[in-house]
């Protein structure tokens, strides 16, 4: 099991990232950042994200839907953003959020990369 800092190390070598968190939903809070920069404070958009999922957890449920979330992608003109939440953690309500270079990023290969990453993570 990878803890947090190898975990977020991990996805920050996927082709084409800029940023990747992982995030609280249910409080919130951000666990661990790494990436970003100047243009991309990835605590806001993290914090921002968390509202998005928040949003569509509550209307899968006014639907009736049992399905879970698997990924939610937002696609901007230059970016990427991936949104991937936990599973099997109990109760907890964890997502990896990952902002990728449009142009360089196979995102694919990147929801795999993901994926993997997620079942090594211990939080």
């Amino acid at each position: 099991m990878a803890n947090i800092e190898t975990s977020l190390k991990e996805a920050m070598t996927i082709e084409g990232a800029i940023g990747v968190a992982l995030v609280d939903y249910t409080s919130g809070l951000t666990l661990g950042v790494m990436g970003g920069g100047l243009n991309m404070d990835m605590n806001i958009a993290a914090a921002g994200n968390t509202d998005v999922i928040r949003a569509k957890v509550r209307t899968l449920e006014m639907l009736g839907l049992a399905d879970s979330i698997e990924d939610i992608l937002i696609t901007l003109d230059s970016q990427y953003h991936l949104i991937r939440l936990l599973q099997g953690r109990g109760n907890e309500a964890f997502f990896l959020y990952l902002a990728l270079n449009k142009n360089r990023a196979n995102l694919g290969l990147a929801r795999h990369q993901l994926r993997k990453i997620e079942s090594e993570l211990d939080v």
